[in-house]
Formats: structure tokens, sequence, C-alpha cells
């Protein structure tokens, strides 16, 4: 791998980052750009693959199928798939989740220890232990629980800090007796909101609204700031899916703050509704998804200190969206879709760029063989990762992950 995006000399340089982020932000914004080029990560004849980050040295993190079934963590470097899983944490599957200019990659990983109570934390249904990672340069370090058993990643930042929850040694009564309508579960012991490092083997708990008893720190930006949601062990669901009634802002100081809502809190017989911040960048902007009042239907969000939670809506013909990536430039990206539930409809990434919101299908070449289902991440110079559907040559039908690159 090429390691010119950031030397061992550049750490010194960290600091500057953040000063840089934020003077990047107040420039102006380039031109919305017309048309995207597309790039299909792959890797041919796997059956499913997912880009879930892009960082802004165009590194892109994720994950994909092994021949034995099992998931993989995979770093594309100028497009080519590197399987960067082994030696992993000692279990069959893992996933990357984002990756940030030092070369670091995070994501979530199983250990070869079973889990004594068989929560299915990472939904890889192997009744094993599940734990963060960050690697770099072949090395893989698992981060700590709050003395649980389990926990699971956020996001990474360009100091090496990452957001997450860890679960600590209280079973909690409160706790969902069966499988939630993700797959995960029963969840047995409280899990609260983190973030590690970037000092090695550092765990520090973050703080919850008042009367809430678990959480989640999803998004987190360069200047420490991060954003999740905060709940009860009864209505709160950890991912893939998760969703949580409270959306809220860890401050640089560690302060909770409730970032609001959009008229409703949470639906847990509905995949997906919840009230939950997912991303925020080094101008303290927002985005994430929110229930409206019913709790039937939910919609993006974002939300700044000087606005509140603002609604973007979804794509024309569509019911439910959720904000999912977002950059320091105010872009948002995600996927809509046609109806909510497990067998609600049609998906498709979406972009919202300066209050306006683009199926992203429609800024790709008209001869693409994908059709683009979801958004998770954009970086700085607007590329665009996530995973779609092949819908022409000998991959039809398989699932891959995307680049979208932006032709101003």
């Amino acid at each position: 791998m090429n390691r010119k995006f950031f030397t061992a000399n550049s750490t010194k340089a960290l600091p500057i980052l953040i000063v840089m982020a934020s003077v990047f932000a107040a420039q102006a914004q380039p031109r919305h750009p017309l048309q995207y080029k597309l790039t299909d990560l792959g890797p041919s004849g796997n059956p499913f693959g997912q880009a879930a980050g892009v960082g802004d040295n165009g590194l892109v993190a994720g994950f994909d199928t092994a021949p034995d079934g099992t998931s993989h963590s995979i770093l594309w470097y100028k497009g080519k798939p590197i399987d960067i899983s082994a030696p992993g944490l000692g279990g069959p599957n893992s996933g990357a989740g984002g990756v940030n200019l030092r070369d670091q990659v995070m994501g979530q990983a199983e250990t070869s220890k079973k889990d004594p109570n068989n929560e299915n934390f990472c939904a890889y249904f192997t009744g094993l232990q599940c734990l963060p990672y960050v690697w770099q340069f072949g090395v893989f370090t698992p981060l700590p629980t709050l003395g649980g058993t389990n926990a699971s990643f956020g996001a990474i930042n360009n100091l090496g800090a990452v957001s997450g929850y860890a679960e600590n040694k209280q079973r909690d009564p409160d706790c969902r007796p069966g499988v939630a309508i993700n797959g995960t579960g029963p969840q047995v012991l409280d899990f609260e909101p983190v973030i590690w490092g970037p000092r090695p083997g550092h765990i520090r708990q973050l703080p919850l609204l008042p009367g809430d008893t678990v959480g989640m720190a999803l998004g987190l930006n360069d200047l420490g700031q991060a954003v999740g949601t905060t709940g009860t062990c009864a209505n709160t669901i950890i991912a893939p899916f998760l969703a949580g009634p409270h959306a809220v802002l860890w401050d640089i100081d560690g302060s909770v703050h409730n970032l609001g809502n959009l008229g409703g809190t949470i639906n847990n017989a509905l995949l997906g509704s919840g009230t939950v911040a997912l991303s925020i960048n080094n101008r303290g902007q927002v985005t994430g998804v929110a229930d409206l009042p019913g709790d039937q239907i939910f919609h993006p969000f974002l939300w700044t200190r000087q606005t509140g939670m603002v609604d973007l809506g979804v794509l024309d013909g569509d019911a439910v969206a959720g904000g999912l990536g977002l950059n320091n430039w105010g872009d948002v990206v995600g996927a809509s879709v046609t109806a909510p539930g497990p067998a609600g409809g049609n998906a498709r990434a979406f972009l919202w760029h300066r209050g306006h919101m683009s199926d992203l299908n429609a800024l790709i070449p008209a001869n693409s063989s994908m059709y683009l289902i979801t958004a998770f991440s954009v970086n700085d110079e607007g590329q665009i990762a996530g995973f779609g559907v092949v819908t022409s040559g000998p991959d039809a039908g398989e699932v891959h992950g995307f680049l979208a690159t932006p032709k101003y």
C-alpha cells in the first residue's frame, strides 16, 4: 500500500488539521457536479460487498463475503480490494467501517471467545464475542469494553480516536427478552457511548440524557465532538439498522445535549424507526434520521446550532429516508425508500446538496451497470461510497460496493 498519504512526521501536524478543516469549511463550496464517474468496487464474482466509508485520501473501507460465507474486512486502494481481515481478532467474521488520513481503518471483528449471553451483538449469528478494532499497516488492535462482553464502532477521526458503544457488567432487566427486529439479541447487558483513544488503550464513557440508561456514540469529528443516540435498553437497538429515541451531541467538554426531534421518537416494531444522530462534521453540522409524528415515517435531518433540526425530506415518490454521511461542505448522503419496513420497497442512494435532494442514480452515466441502493459516506472531495446491485454483465444480481467520483 502506498503510504504517501500520511507519514510518521505528519503526526506532529495533526492539530493543524483541525484548523485547516475549519478554514476549509468556511470557503466557498465548489459547484454541484453534473455527473459522477462510477467505480464498481466488486470484486467480481462476490455475492455481496459494501463500501462503508471513504477517507479524504480516497481510501475506501468496507467488507465483502468470502468464498466460505464469512464476512471479511476490505480496504480498497485505487479501486482494488485488499483483504485486511487476517489475522483479525481470532474469529471468522469482520467488517471495516471507516478510514482516516493516517491510513487507520476501524471496524468490528469476532474473537474466538464465546459470548456467554449469546447476544449476537454484531449480527454474525455465531455466538462469538465481538469487538471494535483499529487496523494500521497489518496490525489489528482490539478496543476494550467497559467490563462487559461486546462492543462496536461508530466513526474514526483524523487523530485516531474512535467513537462507539461498549457493554458494561450491568445485567438490565429492562432489556428486550427476545430478538430485536434487526435480528440482534436478546440483549442482556447495558451498553454505553464511548470514545476510544487517541491514546492507545484509552476508553472514555460519555454521559447520558437524564432518565436514559444506554447509548451509542456514532459520528465523531476532528474537534472531538460526537453524536449518537441515548435511551433505555428496552427501546434502543444496536446495529444494523440501529435505533434510539433521542438524538444527542456530546460537546468537546463531554457534556451531552438533546438535539430535538421532528415530532416523533421511536417505534421498535418498525425497522429503521428512531431519532438518531449519525454523523457530525468539523463545522458542527449533524445529520441522521428522525421519526415524524405518529412514529410510522422517518426522514433525514440536518441540525445546526442556528437552525436546530431541519427535515430534509425524501426523493419524489418515497416515504422514508435517512441521512447517513456528511462532509465538511454540508453535503448529506443516505438512502431514500418507497416505504418503511423490511418489505417496504425500493431504496435509492441520494445526495442532498444546498437544499436539493438528488437521486444519485440520475447523476451517474446512463449506461452504468449498477443501481445505487445506499450511500454511506461522502468525503471533502465529493467522493461517495456505498453499495448497489449489479444490473448487467456476468455479475448481474450481485451486490457490490461502489465509489462515485464527481466530474465537475
